[in-house]
């Protein structure tokens, strides 16, 4: 008996969390001037490709419009025209002689090496990073950010990147 006292006590808690989270977004992820803080979310339980609750289509191409706007904002005209253009970017690497990493919006990190030689000493055993964004973000906009990363922190994402045998498309990404 009091095993489902329990459990019905479980289900009402749940329940009640539901309901809470109809004004999470807007406690949680904006201040008092507006500015907005996903990262303060935990976006686990999120579907891979989806921006959340509440998000229809008129929201997501706002989101994916901004999302341009900062990717061509973030990569300069020359590198945004490049992207366009060909559909990838590349960027040398500052830390690994012989290689470049090509970046394609919405998928993983592509290792290219110059030759053999500098494939053998790569610090990964497939050709393929993932690299996830924590919160959902429009793929051209998470493909600015991999470049900066890329330009500026490259050793950030030597430790975070997960090698892969394969290329697949990213997750939380739309």
């Amino acid at each position: 008996m009091a095993s489902w006292h329990r459990l019905i006590q479980r289900v009402g808690r749940f329940f009640r969390w539901l309901r809470s989270l109809d004004d999470l977004p807007e406690m949680q992820t904006a201040d008092r001037w507006g500015l907005e803080r996903p990262w303060l979310i935990n976006w686990q339980w999120v579907p891979k490709r989806s921006a959340g609750p509440g998000f229809g289509p008129q929201e997501y191409a706002r989101a994916r419009a901004r999302g341009a706007e900062v990717a061509r904002a973030t990569l300069g005209e020359e590198n945004w025209e490049t992207l366009r253009r060909q559909g990838y970017l590349d960027v040398r690497s500052r830390l690994l002689p012989g290689l470049t990493y090509r970046l394609r919006v919405g998928r993983r990190i592509q290792l290219l090496w110059d030759t053999l030689d500098d494939a053998m000493r790569s610090p990964w055993p497939y050709d393929y990073l993932c690299v996830n964004p924590v919160y959902p973000l429009p793929a051209i906009e998470f493909t600015a950010h991999l470049y900066l990363y890329l330009r500026d922190k490259e050793e950030e994402v030597i430790r975070v990147a997960a090698p892969q045998p394969f290329d697949q498309l990213l997750g939380r990404v739309f």
